[in-house]
Parts: structure tokens; sequence; C-alpha cells
């Protein structure tokens, strides 16, 4: 079970998940591949890695929630209502490959960025869904 899952309160539910883009995934391989007979490309390829596969990015029906860490724990989470901003940001091969980056704004606290994720729009579009009380579909 993910650390969201078992921190949901009473009533609250997943309404999506984030997950990195194989993009990510294809720049931790290069650096591998390509720097991999320097020690430096496979220090590269395990720390992105690893922050893919610790990293957990939701929204609930009460929170934005980006939990990430191996051997320690650190969260970001934003009440819905707290939310003042979901910025998008997309490059040319993001648009036709479908990621890019989230960067969300919340009162009082500072932005949380994203990494790399797909089809962020749709992410984005969760949000506004969830902060409207809406389901999802």
């Amino acid at each position: 079970m993910s650390y969201i899952e078992r921190s949901l309160g009473q009533g609250e539910r997943v309404v999506a998940k984030a997950h990195f883009s194989t993009w990510y995934s294809f720049k931790a391989w290069l650096a591998l591949i390509f720097l991999g007979i320097f020690i430096i490309g496979i220090v590269i390829f395990f720390a992105m890695m690893i922050r893919k596969w610790t990293t957990e990015i939701a929204i609930t029906t009460h929170r934005f929630v980006e939990k990430s860490g191996l051997f320690t724990l650190r969260t970001n989470e934003i009440a819905l209502p707290n939310i003042e901003g979901v910025k998008v940001e997309q490059s040319f091969w993001g648009r036709i490959m479908g990621y890019g980056h989230i960067r969300i704004e919340g009162t009082g606290i500072d932005a949380v960025e994203l990494p790399d994720i797909q089809n962020p729009v749709a992410f984005r579009a969760a949000i506004e869904t969830a902060k409207s009380g809406m389901p999802a579909h």
C-alpha cells in the first residue's frame, strides 16, 4: 500500500495520480549509456531512477500530496482550498510526446514544482475538478 493510500483521512479518496514521463526514464538511461564508463553516469542513473521509484504524486478529494524519499520521508501537501494557481509548462517536444512540468502555488507556502510527468494538462484538470468538488471521470 502506498504512502498516499495509507495517509487518507476518513471520506478522502484519490482523484488522480501523476506518473513520471517516459522521457524522464529515457534521460536516465542516456546518462548510463553515454556516461556509464565514468562513475558519474551510474550515479546520475541511480539518482534519477531512485527518485522515480520512490516518488508518489496525487490529488485527493481534500489535498495535493507529493511524497518522496527512500530512507527518509519528505512530503509536500497543500489543501485544495489553499491552491491558488497551477502552471503547466510544456516544451515543443513535451507537447508532441505528452509530458511537461507543473508548478502548484499555494497560499502561505512555497510553490511545489513537479518533475516531468505524463499528461500534465489532464493532471491540472484533475486538480481543478477536485477543487470544485465534482467527481473526476
